[in-house]
C-alpha cells in the first residue's frame, strides 16, 4: 500500500501537473497545529484509494517549496487543492472532515 505521496519542486510537474485524473495537495508546515490533524485524514483516504489509479493524494511543505506555495497563492495552512489532469479544480482552507474530502474527490473523477 502506497504512502502519501511527497511532493516538492522537482516532482510536483511530474507527479501533480501531469497526472491523468484527481489529485488532492495537501499544503502544510512541520509547525503548523492543524495540520497534524489532517495528516491521519488523509493518510486514510490514501488508503482507501490505494487502488484507484486516477487518484492521488500528496503533501507539500510549504516551507520547503516556497515557490510552488507562492504560485498558488497560499496563504494559510493546510490548504487543501483539488487537481483534475492538472488543473485546479477546487480548494479547501483549514482542517476538513474526511467525508467532505471524499466527496470532492468523487465530484471531479467521473
Amino acid at each position: 500500500m502506497a504512502d502519501v505521496l511527497s511532493v516538492n519542486e522537482q516532482n510536483f510537474q511530474s507527479e501533480i501537473l501531469e497526472h491523468k485524473g484527481v489529485a488532492v495537495v495537501d499544503f502544510s508546515a512541520e509547525w503548523c497545529g492543524p495540520c497534524r490533524f489532517i495528516t491521519p485524514i488523509i493518510e486514510n483516504l490514501q488508503k482507501q484509494y490505494a487502488d484507484a489509479a486516477d487518484v492521488k493524494f500528496a503533501k507539500l511543505d510549504v516551507d520547503e517549496a516556497r515557490k510552488i506555495a507562492l504560485e498558488y497563492g497560499i496563504r494559510a495552512v493546510p490548504t487543501l487543492i483539488v487537481f483534475k489532469n492538472g488543473n485546479e479544480v477546487e480548494r479547501m482552507l483549514g482542517v476538513q472532515p474526511e467525508a467532505v474530502i471524499r466527496d470532492r474527490v468523487e465530484k471531479h473523477r467521473g
